[in-house]
C-alpha cells in the first residue's frame, strides 16, 4: 500500500520530466506511505515515476518501488495489495520466471512481462497499476474492478500526469485548478463527487475496473476488463435454487475463503469492530482462518452513553466471544474541533461521510496497526440498505402516474413552494417526476440535494454547464447497461458502482491513508461476489445478513443479529450547530448530509 505518482511526456513539444514537479506530486502523499520514498526517470528524461512506501508484503528492500525487470525493458509503481500473489508466482516459477524477492509487486511485474493486459483477469487484490512498458515506449494503467485503490490523471495534450490523489497532481504546480461544473454538481446531488469526474477541469479518475495504454499519441480511451453490472447478470443468469442450508455452506465457505485471502500480509492485521453483523462475522471469520492475535478497535462517545446508538458495550461482547484483543477508543468534541482542519486537508474531494473512518483509523495507527479490516460492503452485497425496498416499490407505484405527461414537473414546483411551509423535505416533491424508473428513484433515495435546489447552493451558470456535463439520470442508466433484470439485482448494481465505489471507498481510502493505514475490505472482492451473488439473488434478499451473522464456526450472537440498523454514527451534527453557525438549519428541517455538504464546501474554502 502506498502513493504513487507520474509523468510521461509523450509528445516531442512537451517539456523532459521535471523532478522538482515529480518530488513535489509525491510528497504531498507523505502519509501514505512513511516507510520509503523512491523515485525513478527514464534514460531520455521522458518518464518519471514517484513511490511512497507503506511496507506490507516483503518488508525487505526488493520489496521496495519504482521496481524495475532485470532486463530494464518494465518499470512498475502500484498501490494495493494483490491477494492471490503466491499462486500466481508459483504458476509463473513453472514457467521458468525467477524472482529476486517475495513482493507482490515483482509477481505483477513478471505477470505483466508474461501476459500483458490480459494479466488483470487473474488478480485478486485491490489495485492501481502504472507500467512503463520501455519496448513498446508506452505506458500502462489499470484500476481494479471495484475502485477500492484511486487514480487521477491529468492530459495536456503533450504530457500525462498521475497519482493516487487529486491534491497529489494540484501540488506539482503544473496543472489548472480551473474549477469542474460537473464535478461541483455531482458533490451537492451525491454528496460524492462522481467519477470519472473530480473537482477541477483538468483532472479525471480513470474509472473502476478499467486500463488504459498512453503513447506517442496520447492516452486511448480506458477499456474495461471487468463490470459489476455484467457479473450481476451473470449471477441472476446462473441462479438456482439450493436448500437453504446447502446455500448457506456454500456462502459461508465463499467468505471464509474472502478472509483467508485478505489476512495475507507480512504485518499483523487488525480490525474495526462496531455492533453490527458486518464486522462482528468478519472478526470470527479471521479467527476461523486461523488468526491466533486478532486486535479489534471500536469508537465511542461520551454522549451516545446509554443510548441505542452507543456501539461500545455490545462491540466488547463481540471481541470477547472471538478472544481479540479489544480497544475502545473515546472520541470527544473537543478532538474533533481540533482535527477538522487536518480532516478537510486529508480529504482529496469534498464528502459527506468518512469522518468516522478517519477516527477508527487514527485509533487503529495509535495501537501500532499498519492493516485494518472493515465489514464495508455487506449491505451492497446481502442487501441491507433501506434502498432494496424502497426503490422497487417507488417503481411499481409510481411507474404509470410518472408518464403522464408535465404531472411530475408541475406537481413538483408546486410541492417545491409549499415545501418550506408545511416542513415537507424537498424531495418529496420530485416523487411522480422522478420516482417511476429506477435512475430516478435511485437518486431520490441517494441524492442530497434535488437538481431543482442545486441555484441554492451555486451559481445559474455552474448549475446549467454542471447538469449538462453529469447527466446524473443518463449516468446511472449506464450503470445498469448489461446487468440484472431483478430489481434486487439492480439496487446491488447502483449501490456497489455509486454509493459504495464514489462515497464509501474513496472516503475509507483518504480518510485511513491519512494515518498511514491499509483498510481492507473481505466484502468487496468479486470471487466473493461471483460465488455469493446467486443464492442471494436467486432468494432476492430475503435472508438478509442471516447467512453473513451464521457464517462463523461460533456464530454472532442474537443481540448483534436482532440490533436495530443505526449506522457507524457519531454526534458530528450536534457539534458542528454548536460551534459553526453555518451549519445550522435552512428555511425547512435540514437532514445532516445536506447541512455538512455545505459546511464541508464552506470551510474547504
Amino acid at each position: 500500500m502506498c502513493g504513487i505518482n507520474g509523468i510521461f511526456a509523450y509528445r516531442d513539444t512537451a517539456a523532459p520530466v521535471s523532478r522538482a514537479e515529480l518530488k513535489r506530486s509525491r510528497e504531498q502523499m507523505a502519509a501514505r506511505g512513511p516507510d520509503g520514498d523512491t523515485e525513478w526517470f527514464s534514460q531520455d528524461g521522458r518518464v518519471g515515476f514517484g513511490h511512497r512506501r507503506l511496507s506490507i508484503i516483503d518488508l525487505s528492500p526488493t520489496g521496495a518501488q519504482p521496481m524495475q525487470s532485470a532486463d530494464g525493458a518494465l518499470t512498475i509503481v502500484f498501490n494495493g495489495e494483490i491477494y492471490n500473489y503466491w499462486a500466481l508466482r508459483e504458476g509463473l516459477l513453472a514457467k521458468g520466471y525467477s524472482f529476486r524477492g517475495t513482493s507482490d509487486t515483482e509477481v505483477l511485474l513478471t505477470l505483466y512481462a508474461d501476459k500483458g493486459e490480459a494479466m488483470l483477469g487473474d488478480l485478486r487484490g485491490m489495485f492501481t497499476i502504472a507500467i512503463w512498458d520501455e519496448p513498446r515506449r508506452r505506458l500502462f494503467l489499470a484500476r481494479d474492478p471495484y475502485g477500492i485503490k484511486p487514480l487521477y490523471y491529468a492530459d495536456d495534450g503533450g504530457a500525462l500526469r498521475f497519482a493516487s490523489q487529486v491534491k497529489a497532481l494540484l501540488a506539482g504546480g503544473a496543472i489548472s485548478r480551473e474549477p469542474e461544473p460537473a464535478g461541483q454538481v455531482g458533490f451537492y446531488l451525491w454528496g460524492s463527487v462522481p467519477e470519472p469526474w473530480t473537482t477541477f477541469r483538468a483532472i479525471r479518475a480513470l474509472p473502476a475496473g478499467a486500463f488504459t495504454f498512453v503513447d506517442a499519441q496520447g492516452m486511448q480511451a480506458p477499456r474495461r476488463h471487468h463490470s459489476l453490472a455484467a457479473e450481476l447478470r451473470q449471477a441472476e443468469a446462473a441462479a438456482v435454487a439450493l436448500p437453504a442450508e446447502e446455500a448457506s455452506e456454500q456462502i459461508r465457505a465463499a467468505l471464509l475463503d474472502s478472509v483467508r485471502h485478505h489476512l495475507v500480509a507480512d504485518v499483523p492485521v487488525g480490525a474495526f469492530l462496531s455492533a453490527g453483523i458486518d464486522s462482528g462475522a468478519l472478526v470470527g471469520l479471521m479467527r476461523d482462518a486461523g488468526q491466533s492475535d486478532i486486535q479489534t478497535i471500536t469508537l465511542a462517545f461520551a454522549e451516545f452513553e446509554g443510548r441505542a446508538d452507543n456501539e461500545a458495550p455490545l462491540a466488547a461482547k463481540v471481541a470477547e466471544l472471538y478472544g481479540a484483543r479489544h480497544t475502545t477508543r473515546v472520541v470527544t468534541e473537543q478532538e474533533f474541533q481540533a482535527d477538522l482542519p487536518l480532516i478537510l486537508e486529508a480529504m482529496d474531494q469534498p464528502t459527506v461521510d468518512g469522518i468516522n473512518t478517519w477516527f477508527v483509523s487514527k485509533a487503529a495507527h495509535e495501537a501500532g496497526l499498519k492493516v485494518a479490516i472493515s465489514g464495508l460492503g455487506g449491505d451492497e452485497l446481502f442487501g441491507g440498505y433501506p434502498s432494496f425496498r424502497d426503490i422497487p416499490s417507488w417503481v411499481a407505484k409510481l411507474a404509470a402516474p410518472s408518464r403522464i405527461p408535465f404531472a411530475g414537473a408541475a406537481l413538483r414546483h408546486a410541492v417545491s413552494l409549499g415545501a418550506p411551509l408545511i416542513g415537507a423535505h424537498p424531495k418529496a416533491a420530485g416523487m411522480l417526476e422522478l420516482g417511476g424508473r429506477v435512475p430516478g428513484a435511485y437518486l431520490l433515495r441517494r441524492g442530497v440535494f434535488m437538481p431543482w435546489e442545486l441555484r441554492e447552493v451555486l451559481d445559474r451558470d455552474t448549475v446549467r454547464e454542471g447538469l449538462q456535463r453529469l447527466r446524473p439520470l443518463e449516468a446511472v442508466e449506464a450503470e445498469l447497461a448489461g446487468g440484472p433484470k431483478s430489481a434486487f439485482g439492480q439496487v446491488a448494481t447502483l449501490e456497489a458502482a455509486l454509493y459504495m465505489r464514489n462515497q464509501l471507498l474513496r472516503d475509507s481510502d483518504w480518510a485511513s491513508m491519512a494515518h498511514s493505514l491499509e483498510v481492507r475490505v473481505p466484502l468487496v472482492d468479486p470471487e466473493l461476489l461471483r460465488r455469493v451473488a446467486p443464492h442471494v439473488l436467486t432468494r432476492a434478499g430475503a435472508r438478509g445478513k442471516t447467512d453473513l451473522a451464521l457464517a462463523p464456526t461460533q456464530p454472532l450472537p442474537d443481540a448483534v443479529v436482532r440490533r436495530a440498523k443505526t449506522g457507524f454514527s457519531t454526534p458530528i451534527a450536534t457539534w458542528l450547530e454548536r460551534n459553526h453557525p453555518t451549519a445550522r438549519p435552512g428555511r425547512y428541517p435540514t437532514p445532516w448530509a445536506r447541512r455538512w455538504a455545505r459546511e464541508v464546501a464552506g470551510l474547504a474554502a
